[in-house]
């Protein structure tokens, strides 16, 4: 006895798929649908297929056409979707731009991708004929999360966590600093050596660290220390292939900057400042892209001096992910108005796995124990010796002389 169709369906609603609109052209006109039963076929030759119900208009023009295209959509393009689908009146192509490909059918100009495609071979299959297309012309034009279909509804990717999340300090050194240049007004326990201890200790734990000059490298089973490289006289004093990453601001100057430290040998970070402001989103994802295209082996988006929403840094970071791989990301997250850690779960669960944090959190910046601690309460793994990182926050705040904004490490221990 076969399954009744309601059940057929609502099965076949559990399994999620993309979203994409297929047009055709006959006649001199265009036309288009929503359509999720979209697969490919082969590589060699490039071949995919589209399912189209035999009763509906676009079959009879693909049909007659021999030709079709298929333009995926992205997270924020829903209402196209709508449109597409007929659940919207008037034109389906007012709304948009749309590009005639080389075989007539339409694409979507802001589509994450399209393929424009000759029919090669077509199949009956019950109530819909299987089009099987050779692709002939293929294009990618941004990078986004895409639109997903599942149990009826749109939505967007699930929000699996990392597998492992890691860290870097690039605030402890300079706050360090900062405190052993402010003399009398500094705790008499701050000093010169002190400050020397406790950030090996912190990179025996197994996290780089910023340090404000130059530092020995120390032996090759321990992280590499970054430096900010702001010119090329500060690079000059980096020496050649030591484990010293270069970090390099976004800027006139930056793809100057990056080529000089990659022809010493040494693996560029490149950094994007204020990322998180809603205004800057254009100018941030243009620079994301500038860096990834000047040879940066990260990029590092900061927040700015305005607390972020978790809702602004998943909008962002869904953009920034998609556009930056293989090349991986990683965020400085401040703690503000107790946002720090959301921000830092929100940022994980949008595919980030590196965090630039401080210790203790003396900078303002998110405290390293707390990414730690909230990694191991959500059973994320990560190469960081925590107990060891614990110790040391608790000798900073023993030579700090005050309590440290970091809260987890005192519970941890």
């Amino acid at each position: 006895m076969a399954v009744d169709a309601q059940t057929f369906r609502a099965v076949l609603g559990q399994w999620p798929t993309g979203v994409a609109v297929v047009t055709t052209t006959a006649g001199g006109r265009w036309h288009g649908m929503t359509a999720s039963s979209f697969s490919s076929v082969s590589l060699d030759p490039p071949l995919v297929l589209v399912c189209l119900a035999r009763h509906i208009y676009t079959h009879e023009l693909v049909e007659r056409s021999g030709v079709f295209a298929v333009s995926f959509l992205g997270k924020d393009q829903a209402p196209i979707g709508h449109r597409f689908a007929g659940r919207e009146p008037g034109d389906r192509f007012a709304e948009h731009p749309w590009t005639a490909a080389p075989t007539g059918a339409p694409v979507l100009d802001a589509a994450l991708a399209w393929l424009d495609c000759r029919v090669a071979h077509a199949y009956p299959g019950g109530d819909h004929t299987i089009f099987v297309g050779e692709v002939l012309t293929a294009r990618i034009p941004r990078r986004t999360a895409p639109l997903l279909f599942h149990s009826r509804a749109w939505g967007q990717l699930a929000d699996p966590l990392p597998d492992e999340v890691t860290i870097a300090d690039t605030g402890l050194a300079a706050a360090l600093h900062r405190r052993l240049r402010a003399g009398g007004t500094a705790p008499a326990r701050v000093t010169q050596a002190g400050v020397a201890r406790l950030l090996e200790a912190v990179r025996a734990a197994g996290v780089r660290i910023r340090t404000p000059l130059p530092a020995p490298p120390g032996n090759g089973t321990r992280p590499a220390v970054s430096v900010l490289v702001e010119d090329a006289t500060r690079l000059a004093a980096v020496p050649r292939e030591a484990p010293v990453v270069a970090e390099v601001v976004h800027g006139p100057d930056a793809p100057d900057l990056v080529a000089a430290a990659r022809e010493r040998g040494l693996p560029v970070v490149g950094r994007v400042p204020d990322a998180f402001s809603p205004e800057r989103q254009t100018a941030v994802l243009a620079a994301v892209d500038r860096l990834v295209e000047a040879g940066c082996a990260e990029i590092a988006l900061d927040e700015g001096p305005d607390a972020a929403s978790p809702l602004r840094v998943r909008n962002l970071l869904q953009d920034a992910v998609a556009r930056t791989r293989p090349v991986p990301l990683r965020v400085r997250l401040r703690e503000a108005h107790g946002l720090g850690l959301v921000n830092a779960l929100t940022a994980m669960k949008s595919g980030v796995r590196h965090f630039d944090v401080t210790l203790g959190g003396v900078d303002g910046g998110l405290c390293a124990e707390d990414v730690l601690f909230l990694a191991a309460r959500l059973d994320v793994a990560t190469p960081i010796d925590r107990a060891a990182l614990v110790t040391a926050a608790t000798d900073l705040e023993a030579i700090w002389g005050s309590a440290l904004p970091g809260r987890t490490y005192r519970i941890a221990s």
